[in-house]
């Protein structure tokens, strides 16, 4: 069974890059343009790790972890920060949480498949 990787993302071509990507890395993309569809999805469909946007709307990357972390069904999911927001690193100084991660936009295949298996261990067969 492929593990699924939850996708939040506000703009659309690199949610859907994200998706090629992922698929190519031999994971399953769960993808999702806000962050409140995705939050009431994680109640149905848990995924093995989150690929997570801080800046979108109506809820932005830091109030979804603030929600995830609340639920005790979801609090110890890894999390991959993704942004171009040059800040996200100063702030996660102050955070510690070994379950968070950070990949700042644009990101390649390498770089993403070193992250997930960071949280997951090798990564599945692939496509490539």
């Amino acid at each position: 069974m492929r593990k699924r990787i939850m996708v939040v993302e506000d703009d659309e071509p690199i949610l859907q890059l994200m998706e090629i990507l992922l698929q190519k890395l031999g994971y399953e993309p769960q993808i999702y343009l806000n962050g409140v569809t995705a939050l009431a999805e994680l109640k149905e469909r848990q995924p093995s790790l989150i690929l997570l946007d801080v800046m979108m709307m109506p809820i932005n990357g830091w109030e979804f972890l603030e929600k995830l972390r609340a639920d005790p069904a979801s609090k110890d999911l890894p999390v991959i920060l993704f942004t171009a927001h040059p800040d996200v690193k100063a702030q996660m100084l102050g955070i510690h949480d070994p379950r968070l991660g950070v990949l700042f936009k644009p990101v390649g295949i390498a770089e993403l498949e070193a992250a997930l298996e960071r949280f997951l261990g090798p990564a599945p067969a692939k496509d490539r």
